[in-house]
């Protein structure tokens, strides 16, 4: 339990400071592969019923590690390298069934996809239905077996905004390599290398509060929940929470269990409550969303704040976390890491607070298992970091090369117009 504790409040940390931001420049080495032929498709993705944009789907090539996630609109840009190898493209997202589309060999712009949501009728009878803990509990003693037993290296986007009201003040993007070991181990080995990244910094004075989000890119490593289930899933932490079945519905066309759960014990530190996603096949865990509890605000502060100026007062409205899994040839990988942090501050004697949100995602576009080295400690990226601080400032549109990336939305392309024209 106190391995738990350590690491409830060790992957996701809040600094607030008053000083500027000092730069670094970002790595500017050539892979091989940013120089590979590529197409890009590019598009929306929509719900068949109700013509809504649907967000965070899953783009991939049937059978390969590449892909990416459509974006808040549900837009999307996937880049194919060696597309003559390539004959479609699948779409997935949950409650929804799978759809493929087509590619031949060329570029594909404006592309509507539309998803045909699963219809969950005369759902088959759930053996543990009154027992959803011990499901749980089975997929937990199941994670060796489900998920990869080799060492990976993944290729990953990663991308971090800060906003102050609805205005945003800070934009950090970054191609990171996550060294993965096998799932069977401890996270202490694996590692976060920033291979390419730029940022986007607000010029004015009266964003003179900095907000970084430290150790960002190593979500990767402690909020995969499978990988390091002291974040969720230690058997010694299930008693604290209490399970209920839902509604099971279909991801990648498999069914899925969906079990909520919620705290039911008083910790010395913060809890969770969300949903947990287990295909009732494999028993493989392949999403889960979740929030830190808000029940006492002081336990949520700790969870996350770690420095602040004198006389600032703090106080956190929520933090929610997304991870996801994706299944190929029998064996689930880490797919998408999505984290948002609300929180509102003011200085004493001030009648009026302001409120920052941090939203950080990951996703990977990328990976492999062969001839797989690790990332030296001394390159990796440390979790007292902060992305900003790592990263130069937005270079040419063409700054991603072959590289997939999660598409910026609508709202985010204007804030980069606007801050770029205050850097000028």
């Amino acid at each position: 339990m106190k391995a738990q504790y350590r690491q409830s409040i060790g992957f996701l940390l809040i600094i607030l400071l008053m000083a500027g931001i000092n730069p670094l420049r970002a790595q500017e080495t050539v892979r091989d592969d940013e120089n590979a032929d590529y197409i890009t498709i590019s598009g929306v993705v929509k719900d068949k019923q109700n013509k809504k944009r649907l967000e965070y789907v899953n783009i991939s090539i049937p059978g390969s590690t590449s892909g990416t996630v459509t974006n808040e609109d549900g837009e999307f840009s996937f880049k194919i390298k060696d597309p003559s190898h390539v004959k479609a493209m699948e779409v997935s997202h949950i409650g929804y069934y799978n759809n493929k589309i087509d590619i031949n060999n060329s570029s594909i712009s404006d592309l509507t996809v539309w998803m045909t949501p699963y219809e969950n009728m005369l759902d088959e009878i759930i053996i543990h239905a009154n027992d959803p803990r011990r499901i749980v509990e089975e997929a937990i003693k199941k994670i060796p077996a489900n998920y990869s037993k080799n060492t990976n290296m993944l290729t990953g986007f990663y991308r971090e905004t800060a906003q102050k009201g609805r205005r945003y003040i800070n934009i950090s993007e970054a191609v990171i390599d996550i060294y993965k070991t096998p799932y069977n181990e401890s996270v202490d080995r694996d590692r976060v290398q920033i291979y390419k990244g730029r940022k986007l910094l607000s010029q004015k004075r009266s964003d003179t509060l900095a907000v970084k989000l430290l150790g960002g890119p190593t979500m990767s490593v402690y909020v995969d929940i499978v990988k390091n289930p002291d974040v969720l899933l230690d058997l010694e932490s299930l008693p604290c929470y209490a399970f209920k079945m839902e509604e099971s519905t279909n991801i990648d066309n498999r069914s899925q269990y969906v079990i909520s759960f919620e705290p039911q014990m008083i910790m010395p530190y913060a809890l969770y409550y969300g949903k947990l996603y287990i295909d009732k096949e494999r028993l493989s865990f392949t999403r889960a969303e979740f929030n830190l509890s808000m029940d006492d605000r002081n336990k949520a502060t700790q969870a996350i704040l770690r420095k602040k100026p004198f006389g600032l007062r703090f106080r956190p409205l929520e933090v929610a976390f997304l991870v996801s899994y994706k299944e190929r040839d029998g064996v689930t990988y880490l797919n998408y890491i999505r984290n948002g942090v609300r929180f509102k501050c003011d200085w004493k004697r001030k009648l009026f607070s302001t409120t920052y949100t941090i939203i950080s995602e990951m996703v990977v576009t990328d990976s492999e298992e062969n001839n797989v080295t690790g990332i030296p400690y001394r390159m990796a990226f440390k979790d007292t970091q902060s992305l900003s601080d790592k990263v130069e400032n937005f270079l040419d549109e063409d700054f991603w090369g072959a590289y997939n990336i999660i598409e910026p939305t609508e709202s985010l392309d204007s804030a980069v117009n606007k801050l770029k024209k205050q850097q000028k």
